[in-house]
Order: structure tokens, then C-alpha cells, then sequence
């Protein structure tokens, strides 16, 4: 059974900079027996984090859309995670307002990393928290999850306007304050297409390049990805292919060798020839 202390002693070998910025996509079930249960978890990331931005995801894509368009701030559930859900309601934490890919910030800043999200019509926009996120050399946590679950990649896809991901026409979606003040929040959505469940297929790049390392939480495997050196990378890739993630095939050799001698071509890096 995991102690709080031993939760904290896994997030710091795992390298978790404790006065940075962290957001942690997660698998409760992944970690195994919890002295405490899911509080227990919660509380070994907020207080190693004490210093920093705690982040986690609050999503409601699931069921926030046109037939049903009223996102309320204090009330929605997560639709991504047990934990999350459990997160979102703690004292201190601040929910981001956008009607679909909200967040929950516990810290530093917390506030001004939530505030404005609402003003963008995309899921991801790069002055949303998506974006804040790159902007603070925040880490991502993929805590019992793999890349198919890391919606910062989504963000990337979009900031560098990959065709398909997005719908063409806006949903009217409502934002509901704590007091009942609405906000109107045209948006446009990720398209049907499951393009995140093929972010898998660059698992083996981003550790050899130094954008993503794995380790342990409890039982579960974890991976945790620098934000600045996973947009390096991911925007490299989709340079070399835009349909990078259109399907569920490996990497092919030709892609393989192209990106190669792309990479190789940036100061200090030679191919990897994974």
C-alpha cells in the first residue's frame, strides 16, 4: 500500500520541478493501493507542488454540446477522471470557463493561468491555458495514460493549423458563472475523427530525443513530457507530414529518414535512425 510520502518520493524521482508549472492527465486505478484513497494522491501533488501550478484537466466535451449547451463553472462534472472530478471541487482550486476543455489550477498564478479562455472559439487556442502551458515550460504527467490522452498534442495540431481537426461550423455553447451571469461561447470542436488515439505511434522519438521520460507513480507507468521539446518535436513531424496522426500505422521508414535528416539539420542533433 502507497503512503502519501512514498507518492512524493515518485514525483521527485521522476524529475517533477516542484516550483513549475504541472499538468496531470490520470488513471487512479493504475496507481494501485492508496493509503487513503484518491485524497491521498491528490494531496501528495498539491503539496510537492506547493511552489507551483498544479493543473489538471476538467473537460466536458462529452456531453456539453449544441442539445445541451450550458456549461456551468461550479457545477459540470469532468467527463476525463475520477481524480479530476475530485480536484476541481477542492478548496483554493480555480476552473478555467471554457465550455468543453476547461482546466483546474491549484498555486501560483492560478488565476491568471484559468483567466480568458472563454474569449476562443477552439478547444486548444494558443492563448488559452493549452498554450499558457508551453509559455511557463510547464511538464505533462501522463500518469497510468499514454500519449493518446495528452490533449496538449491536439493544442499543437492546431497552432499549426493541421486541415481536418476542427469543425468549420461554431456550436452556441453557454459559459454559467457561480452568481448565473452567461456567457455566450461560440465553438467549434474536434472533429469525430479520433486522431488522438494515433499519438501513440511517436512514443519511441519523443524519449530519444529528450521530450518525454518514463518512470513510476505507485504501480502505475507514468510519462512525463516537456512541454517546449514536445512542441519542438511534434512540430518538426508534422513539417515533414501534416497526416502524421490520420492513421494508426507505425512511423514509416521513408517518414523515418525524412525527419531524420531534418532533425539533423538543427544545431547540435544528429539522425537517431529509430
Amino acid at each position: 500500500m502507497y503512503t502519501k510520502t512514498d507518492l512524493k518520493e515518485d514525483l521527485k524521482a521522476l524529475g517533477i520541478n516542484p516550483r513549475g508549472t504541472l499538468l496531470v492527465h490520470s488513471s487512479y486505478k493504475s496507481i494501485g493501493e492508496v493509503d487513503g484513497g484518491p485524497d491521498t494522491v491528490l494531496d501528495s501533488l498539491s503539496e510537492y507542488m506547493e511552489g507551483g501550478l498544479l493543473v489538471l484537466p476538467t473537460h466536458t466535451w462529452s456531453y456539453i454540446n449544441e442539445k445541451n449547451p450550458e456549461f456551468h463553472v461550479e457545477d459540470s462534472p469532468s467527463c476525463v477522471g475520477h481524480l479530476t472530478e475530485r480536484f476541481r471541487k477542492r478548496e483554493g482550486v480555480v476552473r478555467s470557463w471554457h465550455p468543453t476543455h476547461s482546466v483546474a489550477a491549484l498555486g501560483k498564478d492560478a488565476v491568471d493561468f484559468t483567466q480568458g479562455d472563454e474569449k476562443f472559439d477552439t478547444p486548444c487556442a494558443r492563448g488559452s491555458a493549452w498554450g499558457k502551458l508551453l509559455d511557463r515550460e510547464a511538464q505533462i504527467m501522463l500518469l497510468g495514460v499514454d500519449l493518446r490522452r495528452n490533449t496538449f498534442i491536439h493544442g499543437i495540431e492546431e497552432w499549426v493549423d493541421i486541415p481536418g481537426r476542427l469543425t468549420d461550423t461554431r456550436e452556441s455553447l453557454v459559459t454559467v458563472l457561480g452568481d448565473g451571469t452567461k456567457i455566450s461561447v461560440p465553438s467549434r470542436r474536434h472533429t469525430a475523427t479520433p486522431w488522438s488515439e494515433h499519438f501513440w505511434k511517436v512514443d519511441d522519438y519523443l524519449v530519444k530525443l529528450g521530450a518525454m521520460r518514463i518512470g513510476k507513480f505507485g504501480d502505475a507507468e507514468v510519462r512525463v513530457c516537456d512541454t517546449v521539446k514536445l512542441t519542438e518535436v511534434i512540430t518538426e513531424m508534422l513539417s515533414v507530414d501534416p497526416e502524421l496522426f490520420s492513421d494508426n500505422e507505425p512511423l514509416t521508414s521513408e517518414f523515418k529518414q525524412a525527419f531524420d535528416e531534418r532533425w539533423a539539420q538543427r544545431e547540435g542533433f544528429e539522425p537517431l535512425q529509430v
